[in-house]
């Protein structure tokens, strides 16, 4: 299970290490499960909070800076993102 900040303040210089610390199968779930904490579900039709929006943010860029931006099998859209058909 993964602990995401609600409340509390965020380090953005702790949350990235321990992103880059992660294989690409815990990133890829990190960003399913921030995404989700992202989703009107979640926050009862609410706008998501600012932290959960940095952590999404943020696995996004790491996933990125591993593998470009145009990798196909990354992880999950964010939900409030919207798909580009190409």
């Amino acid at each position: 299970m993964y602990s995401f900040a609600s409340d509390s303040p965020l380090d953005p210089d702790a949350l990235r290490s321990r992103l880059a610390w992660m294989d690409d199968a815990a990133l890829a779930k990190f960003d399913r499960a921030a995404a989700y904490m992202c989703s009107p579900a979640a926050n009862l039709g609410k706008p998501p909070r600012g932290s959960f929006l940095i952590q999404l943010r943020e696995a996004r860029e790491e996933w990125r800076r591993r593998f470009g931006p145009a990798r196909p099998s990354g992880p999950t859209r964010d939900l409030a993102e919207p798909q580009s058909h190409s």
